[in-house]
């Protein structure tokens, strides 16, 4: 089992930046690829960014590339999201997911933290 808690959402205006966090733990939290996915209100959860276990190898989604980077310290358990120049459009719940191989499909993870608003106004 994996267990995931995500912080730095909240209220910022467009233009503005970011940067999300989130802690796992469990027996495997270190060799798991992880990611990030929002859902905004009406919409389907989509793929924002991903990571492998390495941090060798990390995916985007087209309408953030350039804008949001994601990372990773394995010696602390930790995957982070920066988000930069952003717009209202990213507004949305943020869930952080881990499995153990990088996908762009809510299927493709098992583990999924609670979620974290970020509201940005134009």
């Amino acid at each position: 089992q994996v267990q995931l808690v995500e912080s730095g959402g909240g209220l910022v205006q467009a233009g503005g930046s970011l940067r999300l966090s989130c802690v796992a733990s469990g027996r495997t939290a270190k060799s798991n690829a992880m990611g990030w996915f929002r859902q905004a209100p009406g919409k389907e959860r989509e793929f924002v960014a991903g990571i492998d276990w390495s941090g060798s190898n990390t995916d985007y989604a087209d309408s953030v590339k350039g804008r949001f980077t994601i990372s990773r310290d394995n010696a602390k358990n930790t995957v982070y999201l920066q988000m930069n120049s952003l717009k209202p459009e990213d507004t949305a719940v943020y869930y952080c997911t881990a499995d153990s191989s990088l996908g762009v499909r809510p299927r493709e993870y098992d583990y999924w933290g609670q979620g974290t608003q970020v509201t940005v106004s134009s």
